[in-house]
């Protein structure tokens, strides 16, 4: 008997990617029912200057959400006849939401501070290369947000330490910099062509595009700021999150 035919039902490479696409259809779900009332509040307002403080505020279940669709999609299944995508988000979200939280909302907090600055620019009597340096100021922020969600959902650090390891991995991985804000762009441009709605859909793709930008980083994260890598740096050793 080929080891094909041997191989146990659901543990095949079509079988592997029906998976895979069942774990994201379900992540999704999850992901606009914990954000449905933030994303209506984005679709219904105007792409008006003196709204960018009202988006923020409904962005803020956008963070704990992401969290969890990281956490499930990181910790899927490969066998078709064992997943369980619902109760990895749940868990990764119940986990997360505090740390997250912490680190969320100062980053929207700065965003918007830079987004009414910009979108008043002309009103704000500054040199014009004050616009450049505050847009390099919110693309250093997002990229760090990138990094931090990724931090918080798949391993258990204090806020203060997630803040460092995410700035320093802006500069000690700057492939996994260059690739998220390649992704960021193509967040931006799917918004600007469709909208936030059209954005919301694919946010457990984004997520699973994020997790594979951040492969090296995860890695770097588990070998040595972990008591299961080689060297334990900080006075705090960490555990990665369990998905058990």
């Amino acid at each position: 008997m080929t080891e094909t035919t041997m191989r146990r039902f659901g543990q095949g490479p079509l079988s592997r990617a029906s998976a895979l696409i069942y774990t994201l259809l379900v992540v999704e779900l999850l992901v606009l029912a914990t954000t449905v009332p933030g994303l209506a509040g984005l679709v219904l307002l105007d792409h008006d200057a003196a709204n960018v403080p009202l988006a923020a505020a409904c962005a803020l279940p956008v963070g704990p959400a992401l969290s969890a669709a990281l956490y499930a999609v990181h910790h899927r299944r490969l066998d078709l006849a064992d997943l369980h995508p619902a109760t990895a988000f749940w868990r990764g979200y119940r986990m997360n939401v505090r740390g997250v939280a912490k680190l969320w909302i100062p980053l929207l907090a700065l965003l918007t501070v830079v987004g009414s600055t910009l979108a008043n620019f002309g009103a704000a009597g500054v040199p014009g290369w004050w616009a450049i340096l505050l847009v390099l100021i919110a693309l250093a922020a997002a990229l760090w947000g990138a990094n931090a969600l990724v931090i918080t959902s798949l391993f258990t650090f204090r806020a203060r330490d997630v803040a460092r390891l995410a700035a320093y991995f802006l500069f000690s991985s700057p492939r996994v910099a260059l690739a998220d804000a390649c992704l960021l762009v193509v967040a931006a441009g799917v918004t600007l062509v469709g909208s936030e709605a059209a954005l919301a859909l694919l946010a457990s793709v984004f997520a699973a595009a994020l997790l594979l930008n951040s492969r090296s980083l995860i890695a770097e994260v588990t070998e040595k700021f972990t008591v299961q890598g080689d060297t334990v740096q900080g006075d705090s050793p960490e555990r990665p999150r369990d998905a058990s």
